[in-house]
């Protein structure tokens, strides 16, 4: 018996491949606080004061291009304890417990001692802050987003980070400094 019959069906199926309706947007969205006019201060000297402020919050300037009024900036910080407890690698700082055999034999043990290099040291998670800043139109908007990364470079946790506080904080920050660059 000839199988042409399961060709029509793959052919069916794969049509039900689209594209998808909606694009993906950041959730939650940005606050209202995130955009706001620049009354009459410049493209420029916006992008001079977010460069103060940020660099002052710990934030490495990745990227500025003045003729967009575009600045891009990110922090990491470590986030210990932030590993997958039930991860078959995991050692313990202080000891562990395991059952195992060989040759035939069952055997069990505990172990007291102190985590080495390999150990729980290198194993904290990285906390990844990016900010953006756009500064034309008449309007300054910011936007930030935050990934956790575990220590196998996966990517843990990701969302929009857009929030009223950071953003009015940044807006303090940016309306107190002078165009020189001080405090």
């Amino acid at each position: 018996m000839r199988s042409w019959w399961w060709m029509p069906c793959l052919l069916v199926l794969s049509g039900c491949q689209t594209a998808p309706t909606v694009l993906p947007t950041a959730e939650p969205l940005p606050a209202a606080e995130c955009r706001w006019e620049t009354g009459g201060i410049g493209a420029d000297e916006w992008l001079r004061r977010s460069l103060t402020a940020l660099e002052r919050d710990g934030f490495v300037i990745r990227h500025t291009e003045t003729a967009l009024g575009l600045l891009n900036a990110e922090r990491t910080r470590t986030v210990p304890g932030y590993s997958d407890f039930h991860d078959r690698d995991r050692v313990g700082v202080f000891g562990g417990y395991g059952v195992g055999g060989g040759r035939g034999g069952l055997s069990t043990g505990v172990m007291i001692g102190f985590g080495g290099v390999a150990g729980s040291f290198t194993r904290d998670a990285t906390r990844l802050e990016r900010v953006s800043l756009v500064a034309d139109g008449g309007w300054v908007r910011v936007t930030r987003d935050i990934q956790i990364i575990d220590w196998q470079g996966e990517i843990r946790e990701a969302r929009s980070a857009s929030d009223t506080d950071f953003c009015l904080s940044l807006r303090n920050a940016m309306t107190t400094t002078d165009s020189s660059g001080g405090g």
